[in-house]
């Protein structure tokens, strides 16, 4: 249990440079017919941390549900497979066009970190990748109601173009992580359309994360909480 919470410490520091989270990584370009492989990690990717499946980190977050949207908005809950250090899904795309793979995990235990002074929170969790099928290109699809989720953009040039919504309203002034391997990372701030870009200097994988405290209390499973800590990853490969 004292494990555990180690990790979660990590996880929930939202001051602290180094954080766990989940993703979806997934290649960025499909072909229509072929079968398209989806693994969802958890762990540093900055840091070269993915934590096992089985392990002490994990199971603490594994009760999600993962999705794909196809361009035409037609939504299909995706089946995982626990592998060694992450979950695997397939799915086949038939259009031309943008699918979105989503995961979202509203049901994480509530923690109490006012030993840590960051309070009594419960947690929510989205994450996204962007597919592209064929020559046709277009926005992500956006599936988060009750949280904060991002939105990647067509492409108008060499820059990757994002926009962060909360509850289904653009999120303005708000900080935005991007990861690379190796330690390297930069922040970014939304504009006031929720949006930001930034260039891709290297043919790399890069991890977008926004985080926001949803300043209301509830309860949870007989829990009291203080607030929402709501955390948003997208994974462009």
């Amino acid at each position: 249990m004292k494990t555990r919470l180690i990790y979660l410490l990590f996880f929930f520091a939202s001051l602290s440079a180094k954080a766990h989270y989940l993703w979806i990584e997934t290649n960025g370009n499909a072909k229509s017919g072929q079968k398209h492989e989806v693994r969802v990690h958890f762990g540093e990717y900055t840091y070269g941390v993915i934590e096992k499946v089985e392990g002490e980190a994990f199971p603490s977050v594994a009760n999600f549900t993962l999705w794909v949207i196809a361009p035409d908005g037609t939504k299909t809950e995706l089946k995982t497979e626990a592998k060694e250090d992450h979950y695997l899904a397939y799915f086949t795309p038939t259009q031309n066009g943008v699918y979105t793979v989503a995961l979202n995990n509203n049901e994480i235990d509530v923690i109490d970190y006012t030993q840590y002074d960051f309070g009594i929170f419960k947690t929510h969790y989205h994450s996204t990748a962007k597919v592209q099928v064929g020559m046709t290109d277009g926005d992500t699809q956006t599936a988060n109601p009750n949280g904060i989720v991002v939105k990647q953009l067509a492409n108008e040039n060499s820059e990757v173009k994002l926009q962060v919504f909360y509850k289904g309203e653009p999120l303005a002034k708000n900080e935005l992580k991007v990861y690379v391997a190796d330690l390297w990372s930069k922040t970014l701030y939304t504009d006031d359309n929720g949006q930001v870009s930034f260039a891709r200097p290297w043919d790399t994988k890069y991890i977008v994360e926004t985080t926001i405290k949803e300043e209301v209390p509830g309860t949870y499973k007989g829990e009291d909480y203080q607030f929402i800590w709501h955390c948003a990853t997208h994974c462009i490969k």
